[in-house]
């Protein structure tokens, strides 16, 4: 059993230890191609294209890129924080997203290639293993659905 399905199956025997720490709630029409979405907040207010077309605008691809890249470094520092590690200030994560299609199924692919710039290389996989392993929301959501390689480099 892998570390998702072991936290799922505890959480559904333990429903009442669930604390939702944020609902996001966004309103999209129009899809990829020339559509729009918003927050319910305000904060986000996008207009999308689609990959390799003229125009301005971003696509799915990009956002999932940057929104697991960001989970990412936030869920190393929890990570580094309990290994009593000090993050450096310059972590950086380059994001891959990659759209795919066999016949008429589509699918992602994904590689974070993260730096942790200063860090001895052993402390730095290990954090970046827990992370992926445990911590990341994205990474947790994924696995088992989308390839995912992560490398420090």
């Amino acid at each position: 059993m892998t570390t998702y399905q072991e936290i799922n199956a505890a959480a559904r025997s333990t429903q009442d230890d669930i604390k939702v720490r944020y609902t996001a709630k966004t309103h999209t029409s129009g899809g990829r191609r020339g559509g729009v979405s918003r927050s319910d907040d305000g904060r986000l207010d996008v207009r999308f294209s689609a990959p390799g077309v003229p125009g301005t605008g971003t696509n799915p691809e990009q956002l999932f890129a940057a929104g697991w890249s960001a989970c990412f470094i936030s869920a190393m520092g929890v990570v580094a924080s309990k290994m009593k590690v000090k993050l450096p200030a310059d972590v950086a994560i380059d994001a891959e997203i990659d759209l795919c299609n066999s016949g008429d199924i589509y699918f992602l692919r994904a590689r974070l290639n993260v730096s942790l710039p200063g860090l001895e290389r052993e402390v730095a996989q290990a954090i970046v293993d827990a992370t992926h392993r445990e911590t990341c929301a994205y990474s947790n959501a994924t696995r088992g659905n989308v390839e995912t390689t992560v490398s420090l480099v």
